[in-house]
């Protein structure tokens, strides 16, 4: 785990000495999400973690997604944002429910 975090710190850091670097290289006005999840669990376990990392954080849970079953936090330095979300169970299982008709339907394109 800390080879993964120490691999993309160093990755982002290279990323952005190079760009300041190379003005001339193009950016895109896009914001940039890096996004984390907590290992899979009972939706109290993954909730318990997100809680954690808002802690961390020294921010609030995002209210907006509950309705769509994500229980996320996130922190925001210009156009980057870290996320950290948890996907509940009565979200994923939507997703599978859905994603479960996806070869079912046939076009003629």
């Amino acid at each position: 785990m800390d080879n993964d975090r120490n691999a993309l710190i160093a990755g982002l850091i290279a990323l952005a000495g190079f760009l300041k670097a190379n003005p001339q290289v193009p950016t895109s006005i896009a914001p940039v999400i890096i996004r984390g999840f907590p290992a899979n669990g009972t939706d109290e376990q993954m909730r318990a973690e997100v809680d954690k990392v808002a802690v961390l954080l020294g921010t609030d849970i995002d209210r907006d997604h509950l309705p769509h079953g994500h229980y996320m936090t996130s922190i925001s330095f210009g156009p980057v944002t870290y996320e950290f979300t948890a996907i509940l169970a009565a979200a994923r299982a939507r997703h599978a429910a859905v994603d479960s008709y996806r070869d079912c339907i046939q076009t003629d394109i």
